[in-house]
């Protein structure tokens, strides 16, 4: 019998940020692991009694990674990957019993399981604070990016922007989900203030789909200015072009516990724009223009600053694929699968 069971409650959703991490990861681990997922998918309160009651039994003894910031108490003989704190950090951000959850689940998981995987410095600095966890018992493995975002042929891009129905202007690209802490109501008042001096047909493109309301409070973001399109959930099918068809990448996330679509970006040649808070600047290093993400005027101004200069793309490019050459999911699967085997 497999001596790591997978806790793979994590199959039941789209693939976004945690889900991306699970699915790369375990897709590397080979025969290490034995998935246990739920027969159907399930989600909200349906997923975590099935984690809660279900799972331990499951498990039979052996060790269980649970790789998405959630996993069953019962079970102390577990590693748990905590992408973030926010629904402790920013519980208004969401729905409020998603929030008053994870505020009970949270302290008590950490403390319950023999070792934490932060992704982040930045995540792990506030596992220690909020969650009164020793620093030995966390260890740091950065995300990965995968091969497949590289820079993209001219077609590619071409096919993308026909099935996204974004034609032929240049475009600005923000990729994730429309949630509280992706910014996009700043993001708007700033590309409204830096479309004066911005070429005429320059867009802004928002790629992702909706917040979910059992988990996040509405994302309002006021009135859409002019020359925005909106696409909805990009899949990887097209995600890479996407990015390498961009003049910049803009993200001024409010709050990230690692943040994939600035490495993505720059592993596609994509310059990026985003925030100077939380984990972002342990992940874009020097090759990104950094922000203050509460401030509507730095935003638009690095705005600026980005489309008028062709000489500091090409700096932020070429420095942005070294930088993302540093983050590889092999490294990171390595890196935890070695954690694991300690503690069998």
């Amino acid at each position: 019998m497999t001596q790591i069971a997978l806790n793979a409650r994590f199959h039941s959703h789209r693939p976004t940020g945690m889900q991306r991490y699970a699915l790369e990861l375990s897709s590397r681990f080979g025969g290490h692991l034995d998935p246990l997922k739920p027969d159907r998918p399930l989600r909200g309160p349906s997923g975590h009694l099935w984690e809660q009651l279900f799972l331990p039994s499951a498990v039979r003894g052996r060790l269980l990674w649970s790789p998405n910031t959630t996993g069953p108490l019962a079970i102390e003989k577990q590693v748990c990957t905590f992408h973030d704190l926010i629904p402790l950090d920013h519980p208004e951000w969401f729905n409020h019993r998603f929030a008053q959850w994870y505020q009970w689940l949270l302290p008590r998981l950490a403390k319950r399981v023999r070792r934490i995987i932060a992704i982040s410095e930045f995540t792990k600095q506030r596992i220690v604070d909020l969650l009164g966890v020793s620093p030995r018992k966390v260890a740091v493995i950065p995300n990965g990016v995968d091969a497949r975002f590289s820079p993209r042929l001219e077609e590619e891009m071409e096919a993308a922007r026909k099935v996204l129905g974004i034609g032929r202007a240049p475009y600005l690209l923000c990729v994730g989900s429309l949630e509280p802490r992706k910014n996009l109501g700043r993001l708007l008042a700033a590309w409204h203030k830096a479309q004066t001096a911005a070429p005429d047909e320059m867009v802004l493109v928002v790629a992702g789909g909706s917040a979910n309301l059992r988990v996040f409070e509405s994302a309002e973001f006021g009135t859409v200015p002019p020359r925005v399109h909106f696409t909805g959930y990009v899949s990887d099918e097209f995600l890479p072009s996407l990015y390498s068809g961009a003049v910049a990448l803009l993200y001024p996330s409010l709050y990230e516990g690692f943040g994939l679509p600035p490495l993505e970006a720059m592993a596609c040649g994509t310059p990026v724009v985003t925030s100077r808070n939380t984990s972002m600047p342990e992940v874009v290093g020097g090759a990104a223009l950094l922000v203050d993400p509460f401030d509507i005027d730095s935003i638009a101004a690095a705005i600026l600053q980005v489309v008028s200069s062709a000489s500091l793309r090409d700096t932020l490019s070429a420095k942005g694929l070294v930088q993302a050459a540093r983050f590889t999911w092999e490294s990171a699967a390595r890196q935890t699968l070695a954690v694991l085997l300690q503690e069998i």
